[in-house]
């Protein structure tokens, strides 16, 4: 059986990877909400001259906000912009039925930034990249009032 590293598979092997991860798992749990729910979102910030200062990307699925980047500016920070950002996707994530939150930021990110929001750390792999550190933070998101 041949083994081999494709950097560019064709489409219908890519699609039958991630058709037998999500069949397995459907199979596994049957009320796991299926991956085509996926909701795929930005939060955007911009001076009123519309120049980009800031944003998020993000996902929600498995009932959870995955933060897979926030930036800013270095003009928007401190400025309390990332702290609506933040809050903008979290009142989102809830809205899509999200009760917990899920990031990965690096040492010299923004582990402070999210702890200060209510992020607490669950994991840190030293060494990634080599002489730094990835943080992994959660928080649970309650329902609004």
């Amino acid at each position: 059986m041949p083994i081999e590293i494709v950097r560019n598979p064709p489409a219908d092997i890519a699609q039958a990877l991630s058709d037998g991860i999500a069949g397995f798992n459907r199979a596994t749990i049957a009320d796991l909400e299926p991956n085509e729910l996926e909701v795929r979102f930005h939060v955007v910030a911009k001076e009123y001259v519309g120049k980009l200062v800031g944003g998020l990307r993000g996902a929600c699925y498995w009932n959870t906000l995955h933060i897979e980047l926030l930036w800013l500016a270095d003009s928007a920070r401190g400025s309390g912009i990332g702290r609506k950002i933040i809050a903008a996707a979290e009142d989102f994530a809830r809205e899509q039925g999200c009760e917990l939150a899920l990031v990965e930021t690096t040492s010299w990110q923004a582990r402070p930034f999210y702890e200060k929001h209510g992020y607490e750390l669950m994991a840190t792999l030293h060494g990634r990249p080599r002489g730094h550190a990835s943080h992994y933070l959660r928080k649970t998101l309650t329902p609004p009032t």
